[in-house]
C-alpha cells in the first residue's frame, strides 16, 4: 500500500491519536505529517519525533503554529532529524525558536541527507541562526543544500545578516525559492538582493512582499532584468510603496524570460513518476491577519484527513 497523508489542524491531539500517529509512522505509512496548530502534551510530542525518526517513508513534516513550543520539544526533533533519512520538507513557521532553538536543529538539518525544502518563517531569529542558515546554502562545487528557504517574518534579523545572507545566495548552487515576506528590508538589502539573484545561477523564486521596499528597489531589479540573463522567474513586490507600472514591467520581462525558456526546453516525460511528486506548500501569511506565533492565519484549503 503507497503511503498516505495525515493532515490535522488545530485540534487537541488525544493520546490515542498520537498513538494511531506513530504507528503509521513506524509502519512506513505516511508520506506527508501535518499537525500544524495542535496541543499535544510533551510526552505526546516526544512520542511522535521518536517515530518520525524510524520512518523510512515520510517526506514531509509540517509542524508550524507553536507546536514546538520550546527548547526540550527542539532537542527532540533534533534527535529525530539525525536519525531520519527521507524527510525532504520541513515547516516550522510561527515557532518561538530563537537563535538558540537554531543552535540545537543546526547539526540535524545541515547534515540531513534529503532536506531540501525548509521554512523558519516567524521563527524569532536573529543575526546568530542567520549564519548557521547561510551554511546551508553552499557555495558551487560543495555539498547539496536547500533548494527552498522560507525566513518571512523574522525583524531581530540586522541589515549586517541579511548582507550574509545575499553572498551566501549569490554562491550557492542549489537554492531556487527565497521567501523573505514581512521582513523589514528596505531599499538598501533589496540592492544587495539584485546582486545576489544576478549573481545565482539557480534562484527562480523571490518573495520581497512587505518588505518596506520603494521604487528605487524596483528599479534596481528592472534594470537587472532588462540587462541580465538571470533565472530568476517570479519576484514578488506586492504590499511595497512600488507604483503598480514598475511592478508591471518587471512581471513582463520575467514572463518573456520564461516564455523563451519553455521553447527552448524538452518536453518533460509522462507518466506517473513526473506527476507524483509531493509538492511542498508553505502557510502564506497576510498583514491583516498575520498574528506572531499564534494558531491564526488564513484558513486551510485542504479539509484534514486521516487516512491510512
Amino acid at each position: 500500500m503507497l503511503p498516505a497523508s495525515i493532515q490535522i489542524t488545530g485540534e487537541l491531539l488525544s493520546a490515542a491519536e498520537v498513538q494511531d500517529i506513530c504507528e503509521s509512522l513506524k509502519e512506513d505509512g505516511v508520506r506527508l505529517l501535518s499537525v500544524r496548530g495542535c496541543q499535544l502534551s510533551d510526552r505526546d510530542f516526544g512520542r511522535v519525533c521518536r517515530s518520525v525518526a524510524e520512518s523510512r517513508s515520510l517526506a514531509q513534516l509540517n509542524l508550524n503554529l507553536g507546536v514546538v513550543s520550546g527548547i526540550s520539544r527542539t532537542r527532540h526533533l533534533a534527535d529525530a532529524l539525525k536519525a531520519n533519512r527521507s524527510l525532504q520538507t520541513l515547516f516550522l513557521h510561527g515557532s518561538p525558536l530563537l537563535d538558540a532553538g537554531l543552535v540545537t536543529l543546526n547539526t540535524a538539518l545541515s547534515t540531513h541527507p534529503a532536506l531540501v525544502c525548509l521554512d523558519l518563517g516567524d521563527c524569532m531569529l536573529g543575526d546568530e541562526a542567520l549564519g548557521l542558515i547561510c551554511g546551508m546554502l553552499p557555495p558551487d562545487g560543495a555539498k547539496s543544500g536547500l533548494r527552498e528557504l522560507t525566513l518571512s517574518a523574522n525583524p531581530g534579523i540586522s541589515s549586517q545578516g541579511w548582507a550574509r545572507l545575499a553572498i551566501a545566495v549569490a554562491h550557492s548552487s542549489q537554492l531556487r525559492v527565497l521567501n523573505l515576506d514581512y521582513n523589514p528590508l528596505g531599499d538598501p538589502i533589496a540592492g544587495m538582493l539584485a546582486v545576489a539573484v544576478a549573481s545565482s545561477r539557480t534562484l527562480e523564486v523571490l518573495d520581497l512582499e512587505g518588505t518596506g521596499l520603494t521604487n528605487q528597489s524596483a528599479q534596481v531589479f528592472l534594470d537587472m532584468v532588462e540587462n541580465y540573463p538571470t533565472s530568476l522567474r517570479v519576484l514578488v513586490l506586492a504590499e511595497n510603496d512600488i507604483s503598480p507600472e514598475l511592478q508591471q514591467q518587471i512581471c513582463d520581462l520575467l514572463s518573456e524570460g520564461e516564455d523563451d525558456d519553455d521553447r527552448d526546453a524538452p518536453p518533460l516525460p509522462s507518466g506517473p513518476a513526473s506527476s507524483g511528486a509531493l509538492q511542498p506548500v508553505r502557510d502564506k501569511y497576510q498583514p491583516s491577519a498575520w498574528l506572531p506565533h499564534s494558531n491564526s492565519g488564513p484558513p486551510d484549503d485542504l479539509a484534514d484527513v486521516r487516512s491510512r
